[in-house]
């Protein structure tokens, strides 16, 4: 007598997690589909609008190679503005990430403040702190600059504190037993350890700039953006499309060389 095949597959999940994993795939499509009916933002709206979507890029090409000459000073602008506002950023971000670091900061107080202050920072947008700028300073480069460092510095402090935080602290405790003062040691024992991340943190967010820039002078704040704005407001699309594909060849380029940089120091 031959035993009967069981032919049903073994469950990989137990029913519990089962259960769990529907339950929270329910309520995300929930969250989706409630989204979609509080932004009347629906499928069908998508698709009726692809034919003028079609239309509307075809009027993009062919892109006017006689404004070429004209937005190379906006766009060396635009870089001019991420690498000052980079340097500056990387510059006030030492002291708050030392002391927005726990294991450097023991002054709780101190430690709290700091981080709550940096908190504050990345959670204002870089477009809003742009057009705080551009109402208090008028129109131009300096506010697009101002709204880079703050945006920068929210970022590169919290990347660099959290790598303080991880590194080996026995060369610390080494010296303080051999009668260091706190700058020996951040300059002999902390420093050489976080040296290669923060030149990586410092080129990642060169980059981010490169690309918030662009953004920022659409709200007046200086650089290419303006000049794309201007001629999207006037319907210049050709010229238009020129600008943008000079961004994006410039940005392409920013971050292959960046990327070769911290691929050599890391």
């Amino acid at each position: 007598m031959k035993l009967e095949e069981n032919k049903t597959a073994p469950s990989l999940l137990p029913a519990k997690t089962k259960f769990k994993l529907s339950v929270i795939f329910a309520l995300i499509i929930g969250f989706y589909i409630l989204s979609t009916v509080k932004t009347n933002a629906t499928i069908g709206d998508l698709i009726s609008g692809i034919p003028n979507m079609f239309k509307v890029i075809v009027k993009f090409f062919p892109p006017n190679l006689n404004v070429f000459v004209h937005i190379l000073e906006p766009m060396a602008t635009t870089v001019q503005m991420a690498i000052i506002a980079t340097t500056v950023a990387s510059l006030l971000c030492i002291p708050l990430s030392l002391l927005a670091a726990q294991n450097v900061t023991t002054n709780k107080f101190v430690y709290t403040a700091v981080r709550t202050f940096l908190n504050i920072l990345r959670t204002i947008p870089d477009l809003v702190l742009a057009v705080i700028f551009v109402g208090l300073f008028g129109i131009g480069v300096l506010p697009g600059i101002l709204a880079l460092i703050i945006f920068s510095l929210g970022i590169l402090a919290k990347l660099i504190s959290e790598t303080i935080e991880s590194v080996d602290m026995n060369p610390m405790e080494a010296m303080s037993a051999s009668g260091a003062n706190t700058l020996q040691k951040i300059s002999f024992a902390l420093i050489p350890q976080v040296l290669p991340q923060f030149v990586s943190f410092v080129l990642y967010v060169f980059e981010i700039n490169i690309r918030a820039s662009v953004v920022l002078g659409l709200v007046g704040a200086g650089g290419i953006g303006i000049i794309l704005s201007q001629q999207l407001r006037f319907y210049n699309y050709p010229n238009a499309m020129l600008i943008i594909l000079v961004i994006f060849a410039m940005v392409v380029i920013i971050e292959y060389i960046s990327t070769k940089i911290r691929e050599a120091i890391v």
